[in-house]
């Protein structure tokens, strides 16, 4: 559509965490005025925890964003009162940056039918807003949407449900698959949003020619600026388009014209979708298990290393996993030992953008506090007032900075 001034913002995963902090920074800091942040609750709206993971996003916002998040909640078009679903519609109208994340594709289509909500987010960009859909979200702005759970978890027959087509609407033909380098399955190709590959090529046969498929690797985003005609991707992986029998692959860092989406700029480099490969569960072998066990079993030491702050740990798995892979390649598959190094990378662009968007070193930070108790501290014991100096000192040792006394005077450093 003509003369739209704001942003799509397409999110493979991790919308909450840290690899996307300096892109939601970049996107609020892109508005001249200080923007209405909104989270919209629907996608999760069947799920006993939905209020807590709309507070996890309002706290991220608060403590990483450093900006304030309301929730726009319409959990259910049944149990909404009008008069709470009014309230719900019109924090979205008012807002300027929309956030919509985790939850099921298909329950969230079904609660939007029949409402304002889709041509609310579309006013929204129209008139120079920035609408983020992330995970389950960005599965339902397409033409149409891949019901996961039913395929997945039920196991009900390969088809494809209506979306809201935010998109089409903008000129774009497009489905949307995130999570399109999932590598959770170990022992069983869950890529594609965990459809593996054989399914989803039987999925794609079901598509009009005409509609395009954007696969978006996880903790990555595709941002199209529908007023400068740009598309850019950011995070730690790479976007898939892909048109019939070709496709291509958008880096991180690249920029590109929107018609590309649009299906009228041909010049991107374009190659032969590859045949069905074997998934992981044909053709197993005796340690297939063992192999992914340890895999996943570093892989969450990472993460509980990230967690607690325990640099040792992060190192460790970080380098273990490096060491079994290399001699694992003598055993395993290349499929195996490609989809291993997908999850080493992740951990290791994660540690990168987790050190990017940490505060300054904690003793640097903390340095002209502590040097003004001490400095007090001198005061009291030049003043022999003893029980207030030794107050200050035992304070301090209590947050593990013990304290030397000198002849040059006091010296601190914080216990490991």
């Amino acid at each position: 559509m003509s003369g739209a001034k704001g942003k799509i913002v397409l999110m493979g995963s991790g919308e909450l965490t840290a690899t996307m902090v300096e892109i939601h920074k970049e996107l609020l800091a892109g508005f001249k005025d200080a923007p209405h942040a909104v989270f919209l609750d629907t996608p999760a709206g069947f799920q006993l925890n939905v209020d807590p993971l709309s507070q996890k996003a309002v706290d991220y916002f608060s403590s990483h964003i450093q900006h304030s998040l309301a929730v726009a909640s319409f959990k259910s078009s049944e149990i909404t009162s009008p008069y709470e679903a009014e309230k719900a519609f019109h924090t979205l109208r008012e807002a300027d940056f929309i956030l919509i994340g985790p939850g099921s594709p298909t329950y969230a289509v079904r609660q939007w039918q029949q409402t304002p909500i889709p041509d609310i987010l579309k006013k929204r960009i129209e008139a120079g807003g920035c609408l983020i859909a992330a995970s389950a979200a960005a599965l339902t702005i397409g033409r149409v949407t891949l019901p996961v759970y039913e395929i997945y978890k039920v196991g009900e027959d390969l088809h494809w449900v209506k979306g809201i087509d935010i998109l089409g609407h903008f000129g774009f033909d497009l489905v949307v698959i995130p999570h399109w380098n999932n590598a959770e399955g170990g022992t069983h190709d869950t890529r594609f949003c965990y459809m593996g590959e054989p399914r989803f090529k039987k999925l794609e046969s079901l598509l009009s020619e005409e509609v395009s498929i954007l696969g978006l690797d996880e903790h990555t985003a595709c941002i199209i600026d529908l007023e400068k005609g740009e598309m850019s991707i950011k995070g730690i992986g790479q976007v898939t388009l892909r048109r019939r029998d070709a496709e291509m692959t958008l880096e991180k860092g690249k920029s590109l014209s929107i018609e590309v989406l649009r299906g009228g700029d041909m010049k991107p480099p374009w190659h032969a979708i590859p045949r069905v490969t074997h998934t992981h569960a044909q053709g197993s072998k005796v340690g297939e298990n063992s192999f992914w066990d340890k895999v996943h079993a570093l892989r969450a030491a990472f993460h509980h290393g990230l967690d607690t702050h325990v640099p040792e740990e992060v190192t460790s798995a970080l380098l273990e996993l490096d060491g079994f892979l290399w001699k694992a390649q003598e055993q395993e598959s290349e499929e195996f030992i490609s989809q291993a190094r997908e999850v080493e990378r992740d951990m290791i662009a994660l540690l990168g953008s987790e050190l990017t968007s940490s505060p300054p070193r904690t003793a640097r930070y903390l340095a002209p506090l502590i040097e003004e108790l001490l400095s007090l501290r001198s005061h009291f014991r030049q003043q022999g007032k003893w029980p207030e100096a030794d107050a200050i000192r035992d304070c301090l040792a209590h947050l593990n900075i013990l304290i030397e006394d000198t002849e040059d005077g006091s010296q601190w450093q914080m216990k490991s």
